[in-house]
């Protein structure tokens, strides 16, 4: 997907998370999240945005913490959280492709990264404020849902706060049914490595369709039903969250 495409479904995301917030009001109970309000779940997305905005903005090349608001609520923190997405599109829509600032995983361009990985977060969050308001949520394309899962798998459990690892060396297999993409996760006591491939045997395989198996392995969604080893299913469900 294209830095332009993050974008659109950064913009189409944000304004579905404000609308199920509004609707199911800011002291709902988040089943997906299951210590957060409502309220939380805009702080925080609200606050990420400002953060991941500024990098761009301000081409800020270090890390820098990240500072929710606290005193925010109701009506007012939903019309800031709207605030803060507005921002954050446009900055992004505005930036220059070659903007250099701070990134946290690979790309290729820490715009690229900003975009695909802020389309995520708000997508991810946005299930969680539907699951506040009630009813099924709202279904991703297959092409976004299977780079998401290529973000998961690829960026974040290939860093060494992943804690999806094993004594010894087993495989693990996802499969997205109708877009046939694969990955082969090899763990170990290391982080996991993952390959966009189907190389050697796997003791246990995932599948399902890209859009449910994007919830379900970011922890939105049970998992699929698993072929081989259910215990390699149960280290994801037990050590994957983020």
């Amino acid at each position: 997907m294209e830095t332009a495409e993050f974008v659109h479904a950064l913009e189409t995301e944000g304004r579905l998370l404000a609308a199920a917030a509004e609707e199911a009001g800011t002291e709902a109970k988040v089943p997906t999240c299951p210590e957060w309000q409502v309220r939380d779940l805009l702080r925080h997305t609200g606050a990420v945005h400002r953060w991941a905005a500024a990098y761009v903005a301000e081409q800020i090349t270090e890390r820098r913490p990240l500072a929710e608001p606290t005193g925010l609520d109701g009506a007012e923190l939903i019309a800031w959280y709207r605030d803060s997405h507005r921002r954050l599109v446009g900055t992004l829509a505005g930036a220059s492709p070659d903007v250099a600032c701070f990134a946290f995983l690979p790309a290729p361009s820490p715009l690229a990264f900003w975009a695909r990985r802020q389309a995520h977060e708000t997508a991810v969050h946005r299930v969680d404020a539907e699951s506040a308001r009630g009813g099924a949520p709202t279904e991703v394309t297959p092409d976004f849902a299977t780079d998401g899962i290529d973000e998961l798998l690829r960026g974040f459990h290939a860093r060494s706060r992943s804690r999806v690892r094993t004594p010894g060396p087993r495989v693990l297999r996802i499969r997205t049914e109708d877009t046939g993409a694969v990955w082969t996760l090899r763990l170990s006591q290391e982080p996991p490595v993952t390959t966009r491939d189907e190389s050697g045997e796997a003791e246990c395989e995932l599948s399902a369709p890209a859009g449910q198996l994007y919830l379900a392995l970011w922890n939105r969604a049970p998992l699929p039903s698993a072929t081989g080893d259910q215990a390699l299913a149960a280290l994801w469900r037990e050590a994957s969250a983020i």
